[in-house]
């Protein structure tokens, strides 16, 4: 049966094996001055050998990529993938087609409209007239512009609709009292802004079923 240590008051331990009970008191509480275990040495040792090695690798040879970088390459590759299938879409895409086939369809049109009342009813109203209704006959208008009264900014043909909604107010253009479209292409893919396209033309049907 091995002996207990003994324990002497102190200040450090002089010997190996030695056990000191430091002089010191902290809110009835004494410490031991003892080695710590060669495991959480091995352990502490290590962390800083890692953390030395990786600091060179991080900040001195570029051998890892930082955050920012992989932020960056995951960014171009979503703005690549996004180029790609607006190509793709635009290559499927011409008048005749958004209002003959895509507004023709019950499906695509009530995609456009789900799309519609998730993103644009802030701006352009639930009826599209931009207008908010508050009761007793009366409304306020919105910040976008009306959507049923013929009038198209930037172009009146279906592909043009399909443009602004996609890239937004054109550049030095002031927007409607102040008010600029924002370019959805970023936020919603292509074929979302022509399901958006081909909804507002069923929505506008006659002025869009002569082509």
């Amino acid at each position: 049966m091995s002996e207990e240590p003994e324990i002497r008051p102190g200040q450090y331990a002089q010997k190996k094996g030695e056990v000191v009970l430091r002089e010191h008191v902290y809110d009835g509480i004494q410490e031991y001055d003892q080695t710590l275990p060669n495991w959480w040495l091995f352990i502490f040792f290590g962390a800083l050998l890692f953390f030395f090695g990786y600091w060179i690798a991080y900040y001195q040879f570029g051998w890892t990529k930082t955050d920012a970088h992989r932020i960056d390459q995951a960014m171009a590759v979503i703005a690549e993938a996004k180029s790609k299938a607006l190509e793709e879409m635009l290559a499927k895409l011409n008048d005749e087609a958004l209002v003959n086939e895509w507004a023709a369809d019950p499906a695509i049109v009530a995609n456009g409209e789900t799309t519609y009342m998730a993103n644009c009813v802030a701006c352009h109203g639930q009826d599209l007239a931009a207008k908010f209704d508050i009761g007793g006959g009366q409304s306020v208008p919105l910040p976008g512009r009306s959507l049923t009264d013929g009038q198209w900014e930037y172009g009146s043909k279906p592909m043009d609709i399909f443009r602004i909604i996609n890239e937004g107010t054109p550049a030095g253009m002031p927007g409607h009292n102040g008010a600029k479209m924002e370019a959805w292409g970023q936020k919603i893919p292509p074929i979302q802004v022509a399901e958006l396209t081909a909804f507002l033309i069923s929505r506008n049907f006659a002025e869009f079923n002569k082509l």
